[in-house]
């Protein structure tokens, strides 16, 4: 008899989660409780993007104006293009869920969970690039992981991403020097420290591993961070900040922020002073122009035909991106009056705020990042900890 049951009982533990019983909303949203605003859960016949279900549409949130919630735009920015995607070989059915974080103040921050039927008992937390929803990972990550078993959660670093206004916004940034659009980003706003980020890279893993223990029963063995970009900053800030939450992350391509130069507003300025005089010279690379961009720390051009790789950066990201982090830290400068690719950060620190402000930003992140030793120290108290269940 007892044998028997011993049988039993190990082949009840080596058969799926999907095939033991099913992921339930009303578990998983009774566990979440209050932590949550207006959740949205659903049993998914697929959790991969082959279901149109997945990503919401842009714009699909009730309240904030065109631009602030665009989830099927952001999972292209750090994705391959069509075809080159992770491919989609299976359905993967279970349960997602779509909420609001109920204890943020600015009632942006957003939570995305996904949790398929067969799972492997392991959980991913994904980081969002630049000020993108917490589905800009779903082509880059969740495609790859979901169809491996792993649990997935997302989130949006606490904050909406942007809403279109007219130059005279004293925060407005054009998309690009071309442009005649300008757009206000969130992420300038009072109370929205870039700090913030990581806060919610963290919050968003407590509340995975408690959806996840909700839905399966027990915690996931293994937790991991992965983000691109500002979502790497988040990995990085993340695994320092809650070492007991993660076991390790995947940093591709982060954010780094110093408070010395050089950092973006030393580095930014000379590539958009002299991008054009670059282009008048017919990509010449030994023009004074790009000899001045590569002295900025920038690697040599690459030219196809009219296709310039300085040139898609000056067009997608230089300018927008010094617009956003100048509004943020020295906002008494007249961004196009004085002019972006003439921003002197060294000169602004004797009459403006940016110092002051880059201070408290970065002495924040550096006060509060603990020793390495400790790092080292509780990761390995955590591996002996899970070698002994």
């Amino acid at each position: 008899m007892f044998p028997t049951i011993r049988s039993a009982v190990l082949l009840l533990l080596l058969l799926p989660f999907s095939a033991r019983a099913g992921v339930t909303c009303a578990d998983v949203l009774k566990s979440l409780g209050n932590q949550l605003a207006d959740p949205d859960c659903f049993q998914s016949t697929d959790l991969t993007t082959a279901n149109p279900l997945t990503t919401p549409a842009n714009n699909s949130l009730t309240g904030p104006p065109p631009g602030a919630f665009t989830p099927v735009t952001d999972r292209g920015v750090i994705a391959p293009v069509a075809g080159k995607r992770t491919p989609i070989t299976r359905t993967v059915p279970g349960l997602q869920l779509n909420a609001r974080i109920a204890s943020d103040p600015t009632g942006q921050a957003r939570f995305l969970l996904r949790l398929p039927n067969d799972w492997n008992g392991r959980l991913v937390v994904a980081g969002a690039s630049g000020t993108r929803s917490e589905f800009n990972g779903d082509f880059a990550w969740s495609d790859y992981v979901v169809q491996k078993g792993y649990a997935y959660a997302s989130q949006n670093k606490g904050v909406l991403n942007l809403q279109f206004t007219a130059a005279a916004d004293p925060l407005a940034c054009r998309l690009n020097p071309a442009s005649s659009l300008y757009a206000h980003f969130y992420d300038n706003d009072p109370g929205q420290p870039f700090t913030r980020w990581a806060e919610f890279m963290i919050k968003a893993a407590e509340l995975a591993r408690d959806g996840v223990k909700a839905g399966y029963g027990h915690s996931p063995r293994y937790t991991y961070a992965v983000g691109t970009s500002n979502g790497g900053y988040q990995v990085r800030r993340a695994v320092e900040l809650a070492p007991e939450l993660f076991d390790g992350g995947v940093d591709w391509e982060g954010t780094f922020v110093d408070a010395h130069a050089p950092n973006i507003l030393t580095d930014l300025p000379p590539a958009i002073l002299n991008f054009p005089g670059y282009v008048s010279s017919g990509f010449d690379p030994a023009s004074t122009a790009a000899k001045n961009i590569v002295a900025a720390g920038y690697p040599p051009d690459i030219v196809s035909g009219t296709t310039s790789f300085w040139g898609l950066y000056n067009a997608q990201f230089w300018e927008v991106t010094q617009c956003q982090w100048q509004k943020r830290l020295d906002p008494a400068y007249d961004t196009y009056g004085s002019g972006t690719g003439t921003y002197n950060y060294v000169s602004r620190l004797s009459f403006s705020d940016v110092a002051r402000h880059r201070r408290r930003h970065h002495g924040r992140v550096a006060a509060d990042r603990p020793p390495c030793a400790r790092v080292r120290t509780q990761s390995r108290e955590r591996v002996k900890a899970k070698a002994r269940r």
